[in-house]
């Protein structure tokens, strides 16, 4: 299967990847993982991006693109993929449509996570990560088992400098502004899948899964 999953910041698209990738037997593919395996390799891309990012600057769009193509070339995408946080704009969505034609695939689904915004400010600002291992909690809904520790590797945990309510919701108007719109391109292209993420995770999940087998048995 050949998929994308957005929404806003904090809508879940992170925590439902990690038990999508399995149930589909697909790699979860994002555009942070994207940058640091190319960065890690020495590739020509990857040296581009360290250098932008180590000045403060967005990475432009055209070397995305690429290093999407790349990522997606590859033996472990064959069968399939979840692709979050890419496309971010309605020209990366251009993009990457001819990418798609390009590597000869089909896209199947984009699932969109539908939530209110008072209830992102919520998780977000309630988020913790683990300082060694990267692993998500929420202390409202998905505590660690010790406070503060991460349950894998024992690790303290920390707030990221950007999850606090002010610039959530500067996230957030960013969000609309720019992402917002290729919920729009996508539908008229007849792949959206719109999933309820106010709800709890694991009647998300089912929701996605039941959503994503029906639109595949078409």
């Amino acid at each position: 299967m050949h998929l994308i999953i957005m929404g806003a910041p904090g809508s879940g698209k992170g925590t439902y990847a990690k038990v999508l990738k399995d149930i589909f037997a697909v790699p979860h593919i994002s555009t942070g993982e994207m940058f640091r395996k190319a960065i890690k390799e020495g590739s020509e891309l990857g040296k581009l991006a360290q250098s932008l990012i180590d000045k403060g600057n967005f990475v432009p769009d055209d070397i995305t693109n690429k290093l999407v193509k790349q990522r997606l070339a590859e033996e472990d995408c064959k069968n399939g993929f979840l692709l979050d946080g890419y496309p971010r704009n309605l020209d990366q969505a251009k993009a990457f449509t001819e990418i798609l034609k390009e590597l000869n695939i089909e896209l199947d689904a984009v699932i969109n996570l539908n939530v209110d915004e008072d209830e992102i400010v919520k998780r977000i600002v309630n988020r913790r990560l683990c300082s060694n291992c990267g692993q998500g909690y929420n202390i409202l809904t998905i505590p660690p088992k010790v406070e503060g520790i991460c349950d894998l590797c024992n690790s303290p945990l920390y707030t990221r400098a950007d999850d606090n309510e002010e610039t959530v919701k500067t996230r957030l108007a960013v969000y609309n502004d720019q992402t917002k719109p290729l919920v729009e391109y996508y539908e008229a292209l007849n792949k959206i899948l719109q999933i309820n993420s106010n709800q709890e995770i694991d009647l998300a999940i089912n929701d996605i899964v039941k959503a994503v087998e029906d639109k595949c048995s078409r």
